[in-house]
């Protein structure tokens, strides 16, 4: 980390950087809920393939928006696959519950219950990964590489 990093880092406490966290995961949020809704719901596609393109595409806003605006680092290949590896081991946890989830309470076929038990479903994995993300990105990836 150069010192210049360093000094533009140390610029932004804990609440700053939890407040940036929390608006970029709700807009990339926005972005896995919206694909997962669209190409499960409305294309029809297996609801654990909709999950997944949901996630990479709104993990990859959130490594960007985050990298840049919440912790104010340089790209670096390290960090890159640091997060990558965080992600994908949270993944398998969000799929988890989120398939959980829906397994145990499928939704009706029509009307608004269908959107309730994926946002439901959604909400739970994604607040689950969400607390782990920041803790370690904030604590060990941000902070050490």
């Amino acid at each position: 980390m150069t010192t210049s990093e360093a000094a533009d880092r140390e610029h932004l406490d804990l609440k700053t950087q939890l407040v940036r966290f929390i608006v970029t995961g709700g807009f990339s949020a926005i972005v896995d809920f919206g694909l997962t809704l669209l190409l499960g719901k409305f294309l029809g596609l297996d609801e654990a393939l909709a999950k997944t393109i949901g996630f990479i595409c709104g993990t990859t806003t959130a490594y960007l928006l985050n990298r840049r605006w919440t912790f104010k680092a340089e790209p670096s290949t390290k960090r890159l696959i640091a997060v990558w590896a965080l992600y994908i081991a949270m993944y398998g946890v969000q799929l988890g519950l989120y398939m959980a989830f829906f397994t145990l309470f499928p939704p009706p076929e029509d009307g608004i219950g269908s959107y309730v038990n994926r946002l439901v479903a959604f909400v739970i994995a994604q607040g689950t990964a969400t607390v782990v993300n920041f803790i370690v990105q904030r604590t060990v990836i941000f902070r050490l590489m």
